[in-house]
């Protein structure tokens, strides 16, 4: 059964497809443009309720929350592909602990800034510079955190690479290119390094590649 993926133009999408190509998993995406608001079409709604993208559809099996996503196919397809999850109960522990890092402190400032910068004029409303001030001192924070782990560990989750850093690729893309912020990454050296082997694997580049993001650089 081929797994659709719904949204591949978008950022949590982009999660998905490049944990499928880790897995060697075969896919197909669904074109979901959310600009022209076909989030909220009825159809559309029955797979994902609350209106959001991805969306993926695995025969009769849904699921729509892009972290869960990366855990079900990672571990689902654990013997194959890429390991994303670690080998070990103490692996997979440090694996979790920052994959809800990236997405309790890490996600939060980025997205507001992907918002506020990318999409505010698409959506109709006006840039807040005190927010996206805000959101861009609260993500150096994070940041600096970042650079200590990294100081001593190459990865996030250890030694390999994992569901923790993959999460990163998509948003932290944006930051580096359309946002104009790369700065944030390459003015801390183990992040910087992290950054550029993480969005180096070809598997980022073949989504980049495929499918581009939804308005210009």
């Amino acid at each position: 059964m081929v797994v659709k993926v719904y949204g591949p133009a978008y950022a949590t999408p982009k999660r998905v497809l490049v944990c499928l190509i880790e897995k060697e998993v075969e896919f197909e995406t669904v074109p979901v443009d959310l600009l022209k608001g076909e989030h909220k079409d009825p159809e559309y709604l029955k797979l994902q309720p609350f209106g959001t993208v991805p969306v993926t559809q695995d025969g009769d099996y849904i699921l729509y929350e892009s972290r869960a996503i990366l855990r079900y196919y990672a571990e689902k397809y654990k013997s194959q592909g890429t390991d994303l999850l670690g080998k070990t109960v103490e692996e997979r522990g440090l694996v979790e602990n920052w994959l809800e890092v990236e997405a309790q402190s890490y996600h939060p400032p980025i997205y507001t800034l992907t918002v506020q910068i990318l999409f505010s004029s698409k959506l109709g409303f006006p840039r807040d510079e005190n927010l996206i001030k805000e959101s861009e001192e609260k993500l150096a924070k994070v940041l600096d955190i970042y650079e200590e782990r990294l100081s001593k560990s190459k990865y996030l989750g250890g030694d390999f690479f994992s569901l923790a850093d993959l999460s990163h690729l998509p948003f932290t893309q944006y930051l580096v290119d359309q946002m104009g912020k790369e700065y944030m990454i390459r003015s801390r050296k183990h992040v910087s390094a992290w950054w550029d082997d993480i969005s180096s694997r070809p598997s980022w580049q073949k989504v980049l590649q495929l499918y581009a993001a939804p308005f210009k650089n």
